[in-house]
């Protein structure tokens, strides 16, 4: 059984997010903070929203009116409150751009192996991506989460009664999608992404020889 993340290992996600930030980040020039330091207080209130409502679009949105006030030292204005809100077209998922390699990887994948997609995020946004994405067809069942965690993985091999010796687990995250699996003992495929989220940077053990490392989506087929 094979086992795919989806944002950034299927199609790009943070970049839009990225691209976001660093428009925030030129329209909040600050008195005492360079944007580095602007940077930092938004990563420390997106990891703080992440615990507590989850992840996506909404969420970091919330993220943006909060890193306003905080640094403003008052509530966001009506007008900054209407900024932030026109950063939700960047989000609209009516379509997604993939990986490259993806599909036609996909596609052959499928026709040698079970696969399951796993992805983290608010229900609704992530299934537009998916359905936005056309790889619906080639996934035997699609799991949505809140977290993607140990008991996210151990509950997955008992759902589909996986055996965890002979499955893997695919993404481009170190904390949700890698160390989690192993953890939950599955194997796991490591795809490093540029613009992977600074929040799902985490060490992976070089020495884990459970754990390959490609450089590339479509290097999969020389694998499985």
């Amino acid at each position: 059984m094979l086992i795919f993340d989806a944002d950034d290992t299927l199609w790009e996600n943070n970049v839009i997010f990225e691209r976001v930030i660093d428009e925030f980040l030129e329209w909040m020039a600050h008195p005492e903070l360079d944007r580095a330091g602007v940077r930092a207080v938004l990563d420390d209130i997106e990891a703080a929203n992440a615990l507590t409502h989850g992840y996506g679009s909404k969420v970091f949105l919330r993220s943006l009116g909060e890193c306003v006030a905080r640094l403003r030292e008052r509530a966001a204005t009506a007008e900054e409150t209407a900024r932030i809100a026109g950063w939700a077209a960047a989000f609209a998922h009516d379509r997604v751009e993939l990986v490259a390699g993806v599909a036609e990887t996909l596609a052959e994948l499928a026709r040698r192996h079970d696969l399951l997609l796993l992805t983290k995020g608010d229900t609704e946004e992530q299934e537009r991506k998916v359905a936005a994405s056309g790889l619906r067809p080639y996934f035997r069942d699609v799991h949505i989460v809140a977290e993607k965690d140990v008991s996210t993985y151990e509950e997955l091999v008992r759902v589909h009664d996986l055996v965890p010796a002979s499955t893997w687990m695919i993404g481009n995250s170190p904390k949700s999608d890698i160390l989690p699996a192993r953890a939950a003992g599955l194997n796991a495929v490591f795809i490093p992404h540029q613009h992977t989220w600074v929040l799902e940077h985490s060490d992976v053990d070089p020495g884990d020889e459970k754990v390959l490392r490609l450089s590339a989506f479509g290097e999969l087929l020389r694998h499985f």
